[in-house]
């Protein structure tokens, strides 16, 4: 296949979405700008209500990103040096990262091949007397099996913190995730479902105590001003980028509504192709779709990959590898062969282009390209 002249597709067209809501974006600046109150402000407060109750959950907390949200989740669950918290091999660094941020030890329970997240049938075996919790990660917009997972976690008196920072408006049954746990971690970073124009996050939590401990430790541990009663942090959400995910909250589920329809496009032109896996569709839950991955063999994932280059279509690989194998992580003595599920998939996932404004014909033609491969 030759080099092609037609327009590229990007794997996220972000520069589109900021048109779509610059005159929005540029009132919202004007406004903030004109009350002098950048941090903490009305847009703030507003947008936690209405992002609570939205996703059902008792208690919302925005902060200055995702990790930050993983971090205070778990030092709220009582993690802290030495414990455990089982969590998944196969996501972004900083499920295992924020863990080891508090001095404590990731144990892995190997993946469920279909839906990419923590296999419950693998957890009960991993829980030891240090055990403090489990985290679950939602990946690529896919919930967790959140029923199972709780199951699991009060049968051993454990906190659940759920990773929701890319699968903001996911179901699971009844819940949307985020209410399903102790404490969840929303990420706000531009590529998510729900993205700011810069760094953002949000910690979700069930009890009215767990969120106002939150909140002081996300401003230096201060409960009234110039009064501290731990050793907190920095961490907020400026009023500019709340008031920017309130315009997007707002049409939150036709921009999901966008991402179900590509996937199902996606999934009728590529259905009879019976070297890729498709994306698990469960009738528990609900995909949201933040990525769109494929499983192919390696040989062919690294074909796939080379003609989107050639032909200018964006593409991903989330993840290359596993966190087992993670330099960062060798402290742990897990060698190639630990979790193989997590190893397969590290091999084979691909991700597709998929943003709310992409069009018909480039889905079409993504496809187009696909199927030229595994013909």
């Amino acid at each position: 296949m030759t080099k092609t002249n037609k327009k590229p597709i990007p794997f996220l067209d972000a520069a589109a979405d900021f048109h779509k809501r610059k005159k929005t974006w540029i009132q919202a600046l004007t406004k903030i700008g004109e009350t002098g109150r950048f941090i903490l402000g009305e847009q703030v407060k507003t947008f936690e209500t209405k992002a609570a109750n939205f996703l059902g959950a008792n208690n919302a907390i925005t902060l200055a990103n995702g990790t930050d949200a993983l971090i205070l989740a778990l030092r709220l669950a009582g993690v802290k040096e030495k414990d455990e918290v089982i969590t998944t091999p196969f996501s972004f660094f900083a499920s295992s990262g924020a863990i080891c941020r508090l001095g404590a030890k990731p144990i892995f329970a190997d993946i469920n091949p279909r839906s990419f997240a923590i296999a419950p049938d693998k957890i009960e075996s991993r829980i030891t007397k240090k055990t403090r919790a489990i985290l679950p990660v939602h990946l690529y917009g896919a919930p967790a099996n959140m029923t199972a997972i709780a199951g699991i976690a009060r049968r051993h008196r454990l906190a659940v913190v759920e990773d929701a920072a890319q699968s903001f408006g996911a179901r699971w049954k009844d819940k949307y995730v985020g209410a399903w746990g102790d404490a969840a971690a929303f990420s706000f970073y531009p590529t998510k479902v729900l993205g700011a124009y810069g760094d953002g996050g949000m910690l979700t939590a069930a009890d009215a105590s767990w969120a106002s401990r939150a909140r002081r430790l996300a401003n230096h541990g201060q409960d009234r001003l110039f009064h501290h009663t731990e050793i907190g942090g920095n961490s907020r959400l400026d009023e500019v980028q709340a008031a920017l995910l309130l315009a997007k909250l707002a049409g939150i589920k036709d921009d999901i509504a966008a991402r179900q329809n590509i996937a199902r496009l996606y999934g009728e032109a590529l259905a009879d192709i019976s070297d890729i896996v498709l994306p698990e569709r469960s009738e528990e839950g609900e995909h949201v779709f933040g990525l769109y991955t494929l499983r192919a063999p390696s040989g062919a994932r690294t074909r796939l990959a080379e003609i989107f280059e050639r032909e200018g279509i964006g593409f991903g690989i989330y993840y290359p590898c596993p966190l087992h194998l993670q330099p960062a992580l060798s402290f742990l003595g897990l060698k190639e062969g630990s979790y193989p599920e997590a190893e397969r998939a590290a091999r084979e996932v691909i991700s597709l282009p998929i943003f709310p404004s992409m069009t018909e014909g480039q889905v079409a033609r993504v496809s187009e390209v696909c199927r030229a491969v595994f013909s």
